[in-house]
């Protein structure tokens, strides 16, 4: 019943005229960036920073989320129609979803998707809504020596779980650890790794770097295709409904990839990607029904297993941030950031002294994913269009908004110099 009060709580702040506002706001940011390759979510919500200094604070971190978990919608959209994916979440549906789209099943497709991450984005939130308290309570007994294992946990978490060589992944922690390194120590005030160079006494922002190496760094990736190698599928899609062997075929994999997303999300240096490349793995060990077309060929159970994976996964992954204080992933330290401009300090304390911004941001989740169904399905030929903008306008429109946002966010032009030196 406290659980009920809670959500009721949450939805009356959820479904206020201003806050609904800013969650279709986010949704849609988050769909459009989705959609467009080239920039993802921690770019644009390390863009939009300084813009959340005038907002309330529920207001703001509403909108930053619905940018995180729209992502995660609107990539597929890319994915199936161009075979690039707009997030990177969405590469593993690249396989299936663009041979569909080949076949004549795009509709079906985008919509495997799209009902896959409504229903993996709805049990996510649900997730945390219970979970969340329990582990608030728990982390009130955390003390330095927790915490400190936690971190250890994380940076364990992130080299076991890293995809690749074992010895780049544990080079990246260490580069990381070194980068945090640069400042000043706040006990002796001496600057650290600064090289005489006044800008860097106060540290490198995390907001610099994700700028660098999300933003730029996907820009020059996605210039390494040729534009005239960029085929779009333009056809009108129709038949959005899948069939009903359709259904029957990916209705266990939606399953299976929403509690799979659900567990990885919650884990550090989890969250969206590792869930959506797990849950295809996992697929493809399931032994295939008489009949079924191959993995690699138009499978739908590879669109939609993926795709309610990383839903799940970007719900879950607020479970750590909003009781432990620790971000699982890039996006989650973003929005530590979020929190800190509003004076709200991110663990255990924000569900008891903040409990409208906790609850609310809770609720705005499932108000969040029935906007996300309306603006990927009915809305499809809108994406359509927009995937055909030419590069050689995206691109510096995005570079531009970039500098922007991050100069903006210390009135600092070395910090542009260190994005790019990043990308």
């Amino acid at each position: 019943m406290e659980l009920l009060s809670h959500l009721a709580l949450g939805f009356g702040v959820a479904f206020t005229p201003i806050n609904l506002l800013y969650a279709f706001i986010g949704c849609m940011l988050g769909t459009l960036i989705g959609v467009l390759p080239g920039i993802g979510p921690v770019a644009t919500i390390a863009m939009l920073l300084p813009a959340t200094y005038a907002l309330p604070p529920v207001s703001a971190l509403i909108m930053l989320a619905g940018i995180y978990y729209g992502a995660q919608y609107g990539g597929s959209t890319t994915a199936i129609l161009v075979n690039l994916p707009g997030e990177s979440s969405s590469v593993v549906t690249c396989i299936d979803g663009y041979q569909m789209a080949r076949q004549g099943r795009a509709g079906p497709a985008l919509a495997a998707a799209g009902l896959g991450s409504f229903f993996a984005g709805s049990v996510g939130t649900l997730i945390l809504a219970a979970f969340a308290p329990p582990l608030t309570e728990l982390a009130f007994k955390f003390g330095p020596a927790e915490y400190f294992s936690l971190m250890i946990l994380g940076l364990i978490g992130a080299v076991v779980l890293a995809s690749g060589s074992l010895i780049k992944a544990i080079a990246m922690i260490v580069l990381g650890l070194l980068l945090g390194l640069v400042g000043t120590d706040v006990n002796s005030g001496v600057a650290r790794f600064s090289f005489d160079i006044p800008e860097l006494t106060d540290g490198i922002g995390f907001v610099v770097i994700a700028m660098g190496v999300f933003g730029y760094g996907e820009i020059i990736s996605n210039l390494s295709q040729p534009e005239d190698e960029r085929e779009v599928f333009t056809a009108k899609v129709t038949g959005l409904w899948p069939t009903r062997q359709d259904f029957i075929n990916m209705t266990p994999a939606v399953l299976r990839g929403t509690f799979l997303g659900s567990a990885l999300g919650i884990l550090p240096g989890g969250g969206a990607l590792l869930a959506a490349f797990a849950a295809y793995a996992l697929e493809k060990k399931i032994k295939m029904k008489p009949g079924e077309v191959p993995f690699g060929k138009g499978n739908i159970r590879g669109v939609a297993s993926p795709e309610s994976a990383n839903n799940a996964g970007a719900q879950t992954s607020f479970i750590p941030l909003l009781t432990l204080g620790i971000p699982p992933n890039a996006v989650m330290a973003l929005m530590v950031g979020a929190m800190t401009i509003h004076n709200i300090q991110p663990g255990p304390q924000v569900m008891t002294s903040n409990p409208e911004l906790f609850w609310g941001l809770i609720a705005s989740m499932w108000i969040g994913n029935a906007m996300l169904i309306i603006l990927n399905l009915p809305l499809i030929g809108m994406w359509i269009k927009l995937l055909t903008v030419p590069y050689r306008f995206l691109f510096p429109a995005i570079v531009l908004f970039c500098a922007i946002g991050v100069y903006s966010t210390n009135n600092n032009t070395f910090d542009i110099w260190l994005v790019g030196a990043f990308g």
